[in-house]
Parts: structure tokens; sequence; C-alpha cells
């Protein structure tokens, strides 16, 4: 590994055991699975990402959640060229700590399913979390060509989303390039 290149703390990779039958109940033409070790108690963050409000925080492309009933919620999505897309989830599994799943319900404009597993360090030091995520995208293959140059389609969300949800739970903020608003600055010109 040459100097130049950055040190991530985001694994690329995905174990065998995270991927099978049990765990992926549909067969969707887009997925991705993606993983990071965040320096926080599992509890904490299964905490606050099992409250879906939360997720505009730090979810770029997530922007609103709206809590249904019976495990149900409405998620507003934007999707390419400024559209956007209404999912309806209902939770398939929600183990308290450890593993939150979803799957599109009735109602939904995009077939979808995913899951978020929340798993203590082995060496102590925070939790690792996993989140997989799969989806058809809408218009087919032409829709997945039109999210990927988008940078809209699931392998680049999920890893910018993760990385940005562990940026809010260890620093307490999401970094951007973007001028903070609070400290307008003075005209040069008097």
């Amino acid at each position: 590994m040459s100097s130049s290149e950055p040190i991530s703390t985001d694994a690329d990779v995905a174990s065998p055991a995270f991927i099978d039958n049990d765990n992926v109940e549909g067969d969707h033409a887009a997925s991705t699975i993606r993983a990071a070790m965040i320096n926080r108690p599992r509890q904490d963050l299964y905490a606050f990402w099992r409250d879906f409000t939360n997720l505009p925080s730090f979810a770029e492309n997530v922007k609103a959640v709206e809590i249904l009933d019976g495990g149900r919620s409405q998620w507003t999505i934007a999707g390419p060229a400024g559209a956007e897309i209404d999912l309806v989830s209902e939770i398939t599994e929600d183990i308290p700590g450890e593993r939150i799943a979803w799957r599109s319900s009735e109602g939904s404009d995009v077939d979808h399913e995913g899951w978020i597993a929340f798993k203590d360090n082995a060496f102590g030091r925070g939790t690792e979390v996993r989140i997989f995520i799969s989806y058809d995208p809408p218009a087919g293959a032409i829709g997945k060509v039109v999210a990927k140059v988008m940078q809209r389609e699931p392998r680049i969300q999920a890893r910018r989303e993760l990385r940005r949800f562990k940026q809010l739970m260890e620093t307490g903020e999401v970094s951007t390039s973007k001028a903070p608003d609070a400290a307008p600055r003075a005209s040069r010109h008097f």
C-alpha cells in the first residue's frame, strides 16, 4: 500500500455469513452491503437508527420519514433529476441492540429491502455496523444506469450514508464543505 492512499476504517468486503437466504429475502436488481467501525456503544447506535425520524439528519437522500402504524413507515427519498420517491417500509425483524430488517410494503413506489446489524468489536473498541440494501430501480435497467450516473445507486449511497452516520455518532455533526450559515461575513465594501 503506498503512503499516498488514505487509510480507511470502512470495510468494503462482506462476509458470506452476512449474505445468505436467511438475511436476504428478495432478489432485487441493485444490492449492496457495507460496513464501518463506529466508536460508540452498540445500544446507542441501535437506538438512534431505530428512531427512523433521525435518518434525515445524516442520510442526504432521505428527505423525510413518517411513522405509520404497526411497524410501518413512509420515507420520502430524493431520486435522480430532482424526483421524489415514496417508500413504504415495514419492519420484518427487530432485535433490540442488534439488528433491524425491513422490506417494502403495499403502497411503495419501489420494491426494496434491507437490514442493519450492530455488533460489538471483538477488541472491545466500538461497534461494527453492517448495512444491506437491495431494491429494484424505477424504470428497470435504464433506471439503474441513471442512478449510477447520478451517484444514487445503493453501493454509493450506503457507503456515504454509513460514513455520515459514523461522523454524527462520533462527533455530533456531519462534516460538509458547505459554508456555515451561522456566521455571515461582512461586506468588504463600505
